[in-house]
């Protein structure tokens, strides 16, 4: 193989700091995956209920959400890397300290709510950061397939994650899961430290002006935030539902936690290979493109409240999966194309905030709801309101003016 058709097929994986990144990030990744199961298990372990393990999920949950538009407002203020280096070294510190005391005995529930939402801040200002350092580490035309290769990474590990954490939980214990979860930052934190990236230029102006100026840039952008309005009340509509009560006709009319994991793994493994699939392309009108994906989160839910069999749910979800990874690759490098370099930190933050906040009320209400309508209509509901908001953003001329900037 040719040098430059084997650079074309891996991408930007070509690029020093992009590879380096890669590594630490995937690893990362999978070690944050595996922490998810260990911790539920853990609470469990040590005595606490269904509440306390609520209540440790909210900690890992809401802190992470309030802090990201600061968050995104000190990534830009001081650079995207040394943000990130001080966010996973407190997170190795976090978890290295819950494994500890794991390790110790029996931690009470304050304590692994606590460090849950130390670890859930940590989340909350990596996530800016990393909006703005994808545009750092690989070139402007390789945007697009930096992407592609991240969102991988993060399909890939959430399935293999959870298999590695149960295998290592029914051999030793979740201390050890969270240790090694812990080791994984430490990974993060060398390969952040081994970039070679310009230094962010010096502040000129109150962090109070620069969250001004990012609110502009993202109001701004029409399609920016109509796709945040989007998938706000997507998350809340659609996307909450499935995930809690999806499980709950998994257990009715499957077979329980097995079929979920099929759905799971399926899903995941859809956004994978097409996210593999996505590598050099260069959709001229990326937005629209990137809008046809979503109509794929309608499928699961819609065969679920149609109790389809579990290989026909299950194809719903390699459907979905696949459509998730070009609706986030071919958005996020639209916002990398068209959103100043210096305020990515800003509008990501404002985008994933705006996005994700409305999901956590779902959460709080959809078990009451579906107490009175059943799981299925509201699953109905859910798929129905994806077809729908999906059709109304695809004709939408903000959406269809977005076209690939070189």
């Amino acid at each position: 193989m040719s040098p430059g058709r084997l650079a074309r097929r891996l991408g930007p994986l070509t690029e020093r700091n992009f590879r380096v990144f890669f590594t630490g990030y995937s690893t990362s990744l999978l070690g944050s995956a595996m922490s998810a199961v260990a911790l539920t298990f853990a609470v469990l372990d040590n005595g606490g209920s269904a509440a306390d393990l609520g209540f440790v999920f909210a900690g890992s949950v809401v802190p992470q959400v309030l802090v990201m538009i600061g968050g995104g407002v000190v990534a830009d203020r001081l650079g995207r890397r040394p943000v990130m280096l001080i966010t996973d070294a407190t997170r190795f510190a976090v978890q290295g300290t819950l494994a500890g005391v794991l390790f110790a005995g029996r931690p009470p529930i304050w304590l692994f709510v606590m460090l849950a939402a130390l670890e859930s801040i940590g989340e909350g200002v990596f996530g800016p950061a990393l909006g703005g350092l994808r545009a750092e580490i690989a070139p402007r035309e390789r945007l697009a397939d930096a992407n592609a290769l991240l969102g991988v990474a993060t399909s890939g590990t959430a399935v293999l994650g959870p298999a590695l954490a149960g295998i290592l939980i029914a051999i030793t214990s979740p201390a050890v899961v969270i240790t090694v979860d812990a080791a994984t930052f430490g990974v993060s934190v060398v390969s952040l430290a081994m970039l070679t990236i310009q230094p962010a230029s010096p502040a000129r102006q109150s962090p109070w002006r620069d969250l001004a100026d990012g609110w502009s840039q993202f109001r701004s952008q029409t399609w920016l935030w109509l796709t945040t309005v989007q998938f706000a009340v997507f998350n809340l509509f659609t996307w909450a539902p499935y995930l809690l009560l999806g499980p709950i006709l998994a257990r009715q009319y499957l077979g329980g936690a097995r079929a979920w994991g099929v759905i799971s793994a399926a899903m995941a493994a859809g956004s994978v290979l097409t996210g593999l699939l996505l590598v050099g392309r260069r959709p001229r009108r990326l937005l629209v493109v990137g809008t046809i994906g979503t109509f794929g989160y309608a499928v699961p839910p819609l065969m679920l409240a149609l109790r389809a069999p579990l290989v026909v749910v299950a194809a719903g979800a390699v459907a979905a999966g696949a459509g998730s990874a070009v609706s986030n690759t071919y958005s996020s490098t639209a916002m990398q194309q068209r959103v100043p370099a210096e305020m990515l930190g800003r509008t990501t933050a404002l985008m994933l905030t705006g996005a994700y906040a409305l999901g956590a009320v779902g959460y709080a209400v959809i078990g009451s709801v579906a107490s009175v309508f059943g799981p299925g209509r509201i699953l109905a509901f859910a798929a129905g309101y994806a077809v729908v908001s999906s059709a109304v953003v695809l004709v939408t001329p903000a959406i269809r003016a977005v076209r690939w900037q070189d």
